[in-house]
């Protein structure tokens, strides 16, 4: 089985989060991948010696600056009441609702949904990153 129910996901709180709570039909588009399922998808895409972002090496594709295009302040539009992705987020990334999309959290946790959850939830993905910050 490469997927979790989201009830046996460790993260399903930031699904569910009184502040910021997706409605049960999103929900079920959101499919939590098992460890090992985590770990093959992340070692075939992303990495295949760093565990997270912190440690990724120059061999690593996302730690190459020709990856990425102008930095955006997606931290303020994240607090701000409004629930819209950055403008320059969808200026960016111009695909269709049902392109399938995986949130990397690290390697052992990777989240699959599409584009259309993922641009309406997309605070709720994000809420980690706010915690660390």
């Amino acid at each position: 089985m490469a997927y979790l129910s989201l009830d046996e996901y460790s993260r399903k709180w930031i699904f569910t989060h009184n502040s910021l709570p997706v409605p049960e039909e999103d929900l079920a588009e959101i499919k939590p991948m098992t460890q090992a399922r985590s770990a093959e998808f992340w070692k075939e895409n992303i990495s295949k010696q760093s565990p997270d972002a912190e440690r990724f090496s120059s061999q690593d594709w996302p730690a190459q600056s020709q990856a990425w295009g102008e930095p955006i302040d997606w931290m303020q539009a994240w607090e701000a009441d409004e629930a819209d992705m950055p403008e320059g987020v969808l200026e960016h990334i111009d695909w269709q609702d049902d392109v399938t999309v995986y949130f990397c959290y690290e390697k052992y946790n990777v989240v699959q949904t599409t584009w259309k959850i993922f641009k309406k939830h997309w605070k709720n993905f994000l809420f980690l990153m706010t915690v660390r910050s």
